[in-house]
């Protein structure tokens, strides 16, 4: 065994057995390659990897070839999903020096931590156009030793190119940096089969959300549209587990039919908030159906029992890339019978020939749920039941099946996705379980995953590592404040507000703006980078402007409006010339340049007028607006400042309907509050 031994990450731990003498990242790897003069192997990636694995397989695990490694490098394991500021540093210097990234990421370092080569996947041999990681190995020590000037000067050169831009690149951008972001969508927009672009496909859930918001404010029928029918199309695919709910990561053809079938808890997180929008804008059954079945799976199958959840599970069982998932008319007629295993294989595509390797992936790409029935001479709502009945049973059957690995570290981050969404689920659906499973994780980041004030990064079997990055308290800031929307329980209020100043204190550039990736009492990298883009997840740098600016509205704070501001306008270079990249950040921008809208309940949530209203309110769609309930305005304080003054009328339920902070004539019932509401959304 090697020090991966010792380390808690699954990722890092897979690598333990590997003849590779592997170091983590720290001070002890690059102290030998300075000592020893050697350059340093800096190898990315994450358990769930199907790439990652092959690559261990074929090189880490091979006697030869750790061996030469041994003798010309040191060599480091980095668990990008632990230490995402590493990951993104390098990825970009992989981008740059070759156009392309991804994992396994393998990047090639001074002992300054300067990289000067970089790649992804590198078989162990040379083969079609890709070098083989002996040669590269061989190849990039020589070099190193033989022309040390030449390595320091590429190093040198990357350092610069990682350096985050500076302010002199802002931009004056509003309602044309949205339409311009729309229409960049609208050109790649896939007609035939939704989504944005060709193979592979990502979910890009933070989109849709763009879409929507889009929609809502202009009133653009087709930016509707194309959220629809991406949503419709990614819920037909083999992309989602039609036995066993949830989505994997992408597709890897244009109509969402092969996965590649690792499954993220961020990615389930997103789209259970995307299908949630979608039912409030179009209130249609199919949309509540999906999203309830995406938290049906977080629950069961990725909720830990102290309350967090996990990361996620590998695409690979038994070695075999979606074995788990894929199926024979003979094994689902095994479990089913003879009729009711005919029928299920015509709606979902289960065929002799298959769709995938010879077996088949469940989907409904080319067929319908209704026809079927009606060729099947049943009533539509008996045959769904019978279909359901059916999925029962396959996933019973299925789980029977040696299961694909399950990453079972809790990470801030994508657990603040996860309640955010659970926590907007539970308001607008009226379901109880997503919330009180929110309510716990809450609790458990709480609980463990503070080191005195100081939010961290990951736990597993009871150790927690690493300094909070701007992506952990971004995401448990929306995760605070949709809670508090949720529960109208000051206590989430009250949590926003100090996450939001310590976030600004710990990430804010005074001298350029924006949000730097790792907070300033943390680890030094080579350089201290900001994050805009968006990738699988929405930037930190978007997360944390959009959650402040809702923040300020809450709590008519103007620190957090202004901080927001400042964030967007920091980057509104990057905005106004690549919009189709930083879908999260417009919808910042779109925020900030429509009317804001607060509501203000004075009156018990037990009771039935104020219910009422509550209800009607949260089951549409209305981005913009902020709502606040409390019995009495001074149990607001200190949470709330702009609500100093306001009382209850007659001592009964009393409603405040503001827009940008400037109130109407407060009223008592529903009927009149709706009507004010609506008004000011027109």
């Amino acid at each position: 065994m090697n020090r991966l031994q010792y380390e808690k990450s699954p990722y890092l731990l897979q690598h333990k057995d590997n003849p590779v003498d592997w170091f983590p990242w720290g001070e002890e790897a690059f102290e030998k390659a300075r000592k020893e003069n050697k350059p340093v192997l800096v190898s990315i990636g994450y358990s769930s990897c199907h790439w990652c694995h092959v690559m261990e397989e074929e090189s880490f695990a091979d006697e030869k070839t750790a061996a030469l490694l041994n003798e010309r490098m040191v060599a480091v394991k980095v668990d990008r999903e632990e230490r995402p500021d590493i990951d993104a540093l390098y990825m970009k210097a992989c981008q740059a020096m070759t156009g392309r990234g991804g994992w396994p990421l393998n990047v090639f370092l001074t002992p300054e931590q300067k990289p000067f080569y970089a790649g992804t996947y590198f078989p162990k041999q040379g083969m079609q156009g890709l070098p083989g990681m002996t040669d590269v190995v061989t190849q990039l020590s020589d070099k190193y030793n033989e022309d040390p000037d030449k390595i320091a000067e590429v190093g040198s050169k990357m350092e610069m190119v990682l350096q985050p831009g500076d302010a002199s690149s802002q931009m004056d951008i509003g309602h044309e940096t949205l339409a311009q972001g729309y229409q960049q969508l609208f050109h790649s927009f896939d007609k035939l089969h939704g989504g944005f672009g060709s193979a592979p496909k990502f979910p890009t859930p933070h989109t849709i959300l763009f879409l929507l918001r889009y929609y809502q404010n202009t009133n653009e029928e087709e930016a509707l549209h194309m959220a629809v029918q991406t949503l419709d199309h990614m819920a037909s695919g083999g992309i989602y587990d039609h036995i066993g709910f949830g989505f994997s990561r992408y597709s890897v053809d244009d109509k969402w039919l092969v996965p590649h079938f690792e499954k993220m808890v961020y990615d389930n997180a997103l789209l259970l908030m995307a299908y949630t929008e979608a039912y409030q804008i179009t209130k249609e059954r199919r949309f509540r159906e999906t999203a309830l079945s995406i938290q049906t799976y977080l629950l069961r199958d990725m909720q830990d029992g102290q309350g967090g959840f996990y990361s996620g599970e590998d695409a690979d069982s038994e070695g075999v890339e979606g074995k788990f998932y894929v199926w024979t008319p003979e094994e689902v007629k095994q479990v089913l019978g003879e009729e009711t295993g005919e029928q299920y294989c015509a709606v979902y595509d289960i065929t002799g020939q298959g769709n995938f390797e010879g077996k088949s992936i469940p989907n409904t790409i080319d067929s319908s749920i209704s026809e079927a029935a009606l060729s099947f001479r049943m009533e539509d709502e008996a045959f769904r039941e019978k279909l359901e009945d059916a999925r029962k049973k396959l996933f019973e059957a299925r789980k029977k099946r040696t299961a694909p690995f399950k990453d079972d570290k809790i990470l801030t981050s994508w657990n603040g996705l996860v309640i955010a969404a659970l926590a907007k689920a539970g308001r607008v659906f009226k379901e109880a379980g997503g919330l009180i499973a929110a309510k716990q994780a809450y609790s458990f980041i709480e609980k463990e995953l503070y080191a005195g004030e100081r939010l961290m990064v990951r736990w597993r079997e009871g150790e927690v590592k690493h300094k909070g990055f701007l992506e952990d308290y971004a995401n448990m800031l929306w995760a605070s404040i949709e809670m508090y929307e949720s529960t109208f329980e000051l206590h989430y209020l009250e949590q926003a507000k100090a996450l939001g100043h310590e976030m600004i204190r710990l990430f804010w550039d005074e001298a350029e703006g924006g949000f730097f990736f790792y907070g300033s009492d943390a680890e030094s990298l080579l350089v201290r980078p900001k994050e805009t883009s968006d990738g699988a997840m929405p930037s930190g740098n978007s997360v944390a402007a959009y959650q402040l600016l809702r923040l300020g509205r809450l709590t008519g704070d103007p620190v957090f409006e202004n901080t927001a501001k400042a964030c967007v306008q920091a980057f509104s270079g990057n905005l106004a010339r690549h919009p189709q990249s930083h879908m999260y950040f417009l919808q910042v921008l779109g925020a900030l340049v429509v009317s804001s809208k607060e509501v203000v309940v004075l009156s018990s949530m037990e009771d039935e007028e104020t219910k009422y209203i509550v209800d009607a309110l949260q089951e549409d769609f209305h981005p913009n607006v902020t709502f606040l309930v409390a019995e009495e305005a001074e149990q607001f304080k200190p949470a709330v400042r702009f609500v100093k003054g306001y009382k209850k009328l007659e001592n009964s339920t009393t409603i405040y309907v503001c827009e940008n902070y400037s109130c109407h004539t407060p009223v008592t019932s529903a009927a009149e509050a709706l009507n004010l509401i609506n008004e000011t959304m027109e």
